[in-house]
């Protein structure tokens, strides 16, 4: 057949299909491509709105790639690339880019690793010369490699270790859903493995995979495309391509040939969970939206089947989860659950085993298919806010998939499911004869007599490193970063307000033409409110008014907002308690009608009582096991003593239990109220339509004649404490330091969040600093200065291996004491500040994060025009206010201090430094009681 006739009928079918594509409420992305002569591909996307620029580098390595015996190289090069080049020393990167008020990070998968950095636009050209360096010149030293592995240890330790299911999602579920690919191999690694690598194998790594034909340079926001494209050329046009190909991935999967059980055991099993895994395509197969629909059906919002059905009409199970886990060679698909307290492995596996197969004997309901495509939709809109949400996507799409534009005609396809195709690829891919369950108990459970774990297998062999190795040039010799740009200037949001005369106040603030809004209620009171003794009533009445109200059961809610694509959600916070969710433009009158509903006359049934109850209950099970969340648990209750926040926020096993019906309907009561709220509307939307919509949906709330209640409060009355909770097994533990500190209208506020991030407020700050970057002691260490409207709170805190607890207390303290002992320098200073700025512009970004922002301002009582001052007043701060700020609030010497882990590796160790230390068992921990103990 002629060629000139094979392209007419190309171009034919195009354009039919052009036709045929559903329209979407999602702005396409409209980007460019091209390839450099050595290979590197680049995707550009201009974004004049923002003064900020996203820098993505993609190689095409990841967990697949790792030797044999070396998993968790991908991994570790993610790590490694922060480190030295021939020009940069080590966490230089920081330096370009969190120092400037930018932000860095990256990510290892099965098939890529990416690294990432948002930046002041002026910055762009720095970060391709900075990206282009360690490319071509990263510097794999036995120094830099030793470092960066005992971080990536304690990363696995705190994921995969200390988390109950973290054994769950990083091992079992790969290990056991491939038997030949390399996708069997969890990406962060073992650690045994990671001990037995030489430098040899990581320097064959580096040179074999970190290549410009490997990789993939996204760049988004705001930039001029030809100055652009001439510093590409500039930086990265010189990099040669090793002579070598690139190492292929070959294997092939078998297909299943029948279904298979595996039980396996872990030390810090609260609740015994189950998952059943099935193989499925790889990412750009024609089934892959229809199966992402299938996910959505299954697990997206509690409209889904499996929350439907296992947690809220059974019972079975707090928690279910599913995902389509879609890769560039194959896939696997999943379910799964945890099993609520009464119930056994066998109902959680024959209620999921039941649900899938429902899908694919009768096709999902008209409504059913809508709901999840509109929430897959408003999803992507809600990715589509950031820069770096639109790179993410046209990386994604480009080295995953193998063509940037899947990242718009994806979306099409999605629109384009139907409820036939969500049967065939349950039928095609979710046979129960295919199945592989994996169940997880406690490793009380293991029958006597077997193995804990097999032998580890002897590590493999190392090879030696013959080839080209890059070096730091001494500090005169190197090339210094090209000059900063002209930076465009930020455009912040002017917020409106208006009080109704019902006396809710309403702000609205225009802050994007996306099609998204994002809407809060916020109810001025919350966990502090917390009756004596009922500990988590707020935290109850707000997420139970979801649960039913104005006629709508707790499944009408559900389905009717989850219709809309909104994620509507109730809440509780120390000092507040809110409905919100997020929807497009022409969805907004329904959901905020939902919302009123909530907020005005919620059921408050019973039954819903009893079940949110019983959920909770199983939660705290679960939050007991992982070190991180008892030390928040315990947190309060120490630093707050004697106020109305000295106890847990959300509620214990012990004061769940006390909790009636008629405690909710009177917190509701007596703050659900509008004089006692405030609504506020950001994204597309203007002043006018916002207070429209509010006068309408909410303006006939009644007001009570009596005056809406005072702030809760009071004065920290208690000592300073030491505080171990002994939680055996697990991976590592949690090391936190509290003290009392400031209230959000304190003179002192900007002083006190400078210092707080010259200690401790990012990855350049000085406890991440000495305790990750210098001793490699933890994942990250950090501190947060948390200023309420009555009263606030310090805390700084790292997870470390249990030996290291004590050492790791010892740490904090000294930063804390240094920073009182001399004010930062001036370099330190300024980076510290342009770190806060940048945090604080990419927070207001997205409508949900101006949202945030301007609810915070309006309830504590700030002005608003403060949107828009507080970059001045932050670098209005000086290095003496900061030094005085450390001296009168952070000084160690009150300051309490909580561990939470494997006590028999550490308590000798603490008991030696603090001699009052109090020890308390898992099972006698209770943070509604002043001890930390329950009573006998």
């Amino acid at each position: 057949m002629p060629r000139a006739f094979l392209a007419a009928l190309l171009v034919a079918a195009l354009a039919t299909a052009a036709r045929a594509a559903p329209s979407t409420p999602v702005p396409p992305i409209d980007f460019h491509e091209r390839v450099l002569p050595n290979g590197l591909r680049v995707i550009t996307a201009v974004d004049r709105t923002t003064p900020n620029v996203t820098v993505q580098v993609w190689y095409g390595v990841g967990a697949k790639n790792d030797p044999p015996g070396r998993s968790g190289f991908a991994h570790l090069f993610e790590h490694m690339m922060f480190k030295a080049t021939r020009d940069m020393p080590p966490e230089y990167m920081d330096r370009l880019t969190e120092d400037v008020g930018g932000m860095n990070n990256a990510f290892t998968e099965d098939d890529t690793t990416a690294f990432y950095e948002v930046i002041p636009a002026a910055h762009l050209q720095r970060l391709l010369w900075a990206e282009a360096e360690r490319m071509s010149t990263l510097v794999v030293d036995k120094s830099n490699f030793n470092s960066e592995r005992q971080v990536v240890e304690e990363e696995l330790r705190q994921r995969v270790l200390a988390s109950p299911y973290g054994r769950v999602f990083y091992n079992l579920l790969p290990e056991n859903t491939f038997q030949v690919h390399p996708y069997k191999r969890s990406a962060i690694g073992s650690i045994e493995d990671l001990d037995a690598a030489s430098l040899d194998d990581v320097q064959r790594f580096h040179a074999t995979f970190y290549r410009p034909d490997d990789a993939t340079l996204v760049v988004v926001g705001n930039f001029d495309p030809a100055q652009l494209n001439a510093w590409v050329d500039r930086y990265f046009s010189p990099l040669k391509d090793p002579a070598t190909p690139l190492p292929q991935v070959t294997a092939v999967e078998p297909a299943r040939t029948g279904p298979r059980t595996v039980t396996a055991y872990g030390p810090n099993v609260p609740l015994p969970a189950v998952a059943i895994t099935w193989l499925a395509p790889k990412a750009s197969s024609p089934d892959a939206a229809a199966l992402q629909v299938l996910d959505a059906v299954l697990t997206a919002g509690k409209s889904s089947r499996l929350y439907d059905s296992l947690v809220y009409a059974e019972q079975l199970s707090p928690q279910v989860f599913s995902n389509a886990d879609l890769r560039a060679q194959l896939g696997m698909f999943y379910v799964g659950a945890i099993a609520a307290g009464g119930h056994t492995v066998d109902q959680i596996e024959g209620a999921l085993r039941d649900q899938v197969k429902a899908l694919g004997d009768k096709p999902v309901s008209p409504e059913e298919l809508e709901i999840a495509k509109t929430q897959l939709l408003t999803n992507e809109i809600r990715q589509r806010e950031t820069i770096e949400g639109r790179a993410n996507e046209l990386g994604a799409a480009q080295v995953i998939e193998g063509d940037a534009a899947r990242a718009n005609t994806d979306i099409a396809a999605l629109a384009a499911v139907t409820a036939a195709d969500v049967q065939r690829v349950a039928r095609t891919y979710l046979a129960d004869d295919r199945r592989v369950v994996i169940r997880y108990l406690p490793e009380s459970q293991r029958p006597a007599g077997t193995a804990a774990a097999p032998p580890a297998p002897s590590p493999a062999p190392s090879q030696p490193y013959a080839g080209p190795v890059a070096a730091l040039l001494p500090e005169g010799q190197r090339q210094a970063p090209p000059p900063i740009g002209a930076q465009p200037a930020a455009v912040l949001p002017s917020p409106a307000e208006r009080t109704l005369p019902n006396g809710l106040r309403v702000v609205v603030a225009k802050s994007t033409d996306l099609p998204l809004v994002a809407a809060s209620l916020i109810l001025k009171s919350g966990a502090a409110s917390d009756p004596a003794g009922l500990a988590g009533d707020a935290e109850l009445t707000a997420t139970i008014s979801t649960e039913g109200a104005a006629g709508r059961s707790a499944r009408d809610i559900a389905r009717q907002s989850e219709a809309l694509g909104a994620d509507l959600a109730a809440a509780s916070s120390w000092e507040a308690s809110s409905v919100g969710l997020s929807v497009m433009p022409d969805k907004l009158p329904d959901a905020l009608a939902i919302v009123a509903d909530v907020a005005r006359a919620p059921t408050y049934a019973a039954d819903e009582l009893e079940r949110a109850r019983r959920q909770t209950l199983d939660d705290l099970e679960v939050a007991y096991g992982e070190p991180g969340q008892v030390a928040d648990f315990a947190t309060a209750p120490v630093v707050y003593a004697g106020t109305s926040f000295a106890h847990a926020a959300g509620g214990t096993p012990i004061s769940l239990k006390r909790i009636t019906r008629d405690d909710l309907v009177r917190f509701h009561d007596q703050y659900w109220r509008p004089d006692n709220a405030i609504l506020v509307l950001t994204g597309d939307i203007t002043p006018d339509e916002g207070f429209a919509l509010a006068a309408k949906t909410l303006g006939d709330w009644t007001r009570p004649a009596s005056p809406p209640p005072a702030p809760a409060g009071g004065e920290p009355s208690g000592a300073a404490r030491h505080v171990v909770v002994d939680l055996p097994g697990t991976g590592q533990a949690a090391v936190v330091v509290t003290k009392s500190a400031i209230a959000r209208t304190d003179p002192r506020y900007y002083q006190g969040l400078v210092a707080n991030a010259v200690l401790g407020g990012g990855y350049s700050a000085r406890l991440n600093a000495e305790i990750r970057v210098k001793r490699g002691l933890s994942y990250g260490a950090g501190s947060s200065l948390t200023a309420r409207r009555t009263l606030g709170a310090f805390n700084a805190e790292a997870q470390t291996k249990n030996e290291a607890a004590g050492q790791v207390a010892d740490l904090i303290a000294a930063g804390m004491s240094g920073l009182a002992a001399a004010p930062p320098s001036a370099d330190e200073l300024a980076a510290r500040k342009s770190s806060l700025v940048g945090d604080y512009g990419r927070g207001i970004a997205t409508a949900a994060g101006l949202a945030g922002q301007l609810s915070t301002l309006a309830l504590y009582g700030i002005d608003l025009n403060e949107v828009k001052s507080y970059p001045d007043k932050v670098e209005a701060v000086t290095p003496d206010e900061v030094q005085a700020f450390a001296k009168d609030v952070l000084n160690p010497a009150g300051a309490s201090a909580i561990v939470v882990g494997d006590s028999k590796l550490f308590v000798n160790d603490l008991k030696a430094k603090w001699p009052d230390l109090e020890v308390i068992p898992i099972a006698q921990f209770d943070p509604d009681n002043p001890t930390l103990k329950a009573a006998p």
